[in-house]
């Protein structure tokens, strides 16, 4: 395990082996890394060190034992995305859920199980057989019809494990299986980037649940798959009774407003809006064809009003367990200070206030 984190990471800085012989200043030699990638050696302290370094890791992400490794990964990415962007994000995932999985090893807690819903129409035959799929689940996590407040926090709550990470702005986001140590069950884990607007983050996390929960056919094309998981992905975020209801069976024509109050009401992004409205009939293809081509013009490279604010990126909905239950083991004193420092990349000065609470307003220090 050791070796594949190791050459994870070194693809992650974008080095070859010649490459980080010279990261290194010649003290490990080619051959030595070869072996050590190869599960042949393990390095000394002092070169693990210098390795960890060199390669901007932490010794936890090299030496870590709860994930031995990341299964049928899927990115949510750009066509430019590189494979060196691939890695980085491998890499940082990994430490993620490292750091995650330690926790609820000290806490002596078993991860929350995801259980696979069991849904009569979870295999297509074609896109339009999602809608049903995405009501099954709407159904069976009783989440009636109304809009979904929180993402992160009703899929952590369904024992899928949720990060939010800064990942190459041409990565969207990513979902996997997590093998653990010792034959555990594997995890599901879905990922989104904290560098992307709240409705982009909760549309990303629609669309990775899609690939836990959709059964294709393998006759659809990877170009198909993706239109079935975004088909899915505006159907469990806008039930289709309830858009009817508010936006009315067919409309010819709708203002600016009324679609702004609209997305703020289901958090998704405009463009996402109109597209879901032409899907269900409530508009046809040359209404929607118009409305890009007036008011919602610049709505595919730019959001219109978005929900949160760019300086306050990534502050709402954030994934919160790994964090709640990392306070609680520092509380009960199964961490030190600087172990809950290390686990959630905050300095000690946060770490002491997350405890004792922001000090009260007037509060004066004397010199």
């Amino acid at each position: 395990m050791f070796g594949e984190r190791l050459k994870l990471a070194r693809k992650k800085a974008g080095l070859s082996l010649d490459g980080l012989v010279e990261e290194l200043g010649g003290a490990v030699t080619k051959q030595a890394l070869s072996k050590y990638e190869r599960g042949l050696m393990m390095p000394g302290s002092r070169v693990l060190t210098e390795l960890a370094q060199a390669l901007d890791v932490t010794l936890d992400y090299l030496l870590g034992e709860e994930v031995l490794n990341l299964e049928g990964v899927d990115f949510r990415k750009q066509a430019r995305t590189t494979a060196k962007d691939r890695a980085q994000v491998e890499a940082t995932v990994i430490d993620q859920l490292e750091r995650y999985l330690t926790v609820e090893e000290i806490l002596e807690l078993e991860s929350a199980q995801w259980h696979a819903p069991k849904l009569e129409d979870g295999r297509l035959g074609d896109i339009e057989g999602v809608e049903a799929v995405a009501n099954g689940l709407r159904d069976e996590w009783d989440l009636g019809n109304d809009p979904i407040p929180g993402m992160s926090e009703l899929l952590e709550e369904h024992g899928i494990k949720v990060l939010m990470l800064e990942l190459p702005k041409s990565v969207s986001g990513l979902t996997c299986l997590v093998a653990r140590r010792n034959t555990r069950a594997k995890l599901p884990a879905i990922v989104v980037n904290k560098r992307h607007g709240l409705e982009r983050r909760r549309l990303t996390l629609a669309h990775e649940l899609a690939h836990r929960v959709l059964t294709i056919p393998p006759s659809f094309s990877d170009k198909k798959k993706e239109a079935a998981a975004q088909r899915f992905a505006g159907a469990f975020l806008m039930r289709a009774d309830h858009l009817r209801q508010e936006v009315g069976k067919r409309r010819a024509r709708l203002g600016y407003q009324e679609l702004i109050d609209l997305k703020r009401m289901y958090r998704v992004s405009a463009a996402a809006l109109v597209v879901r409205l032409e899907q269900i009939g409530i508009i046809d293809k040359a209404t929607l064809s118009t409305l890009f081509q007036t008011i919602g013009r610049s709505w595919r490279s730019f959001e219109p009003e978005e929900l949160e604010p760019p300086k306050k990126r990534g502050e709402f909905e954030q994934p919160k367990r790994f964090e709640r239950l990392s306070y609680r083991a520092l509380a009960e004193g199964y961490i030190s200070p600087a172990k809950a420092m290390e686990l959630l990349n905050k300095p000690l000065s946060e770490i002491e206030e997350g405890m004792r609470g922001p000090e009260p307003l007037g509060t004066h220090h004397r010199l």
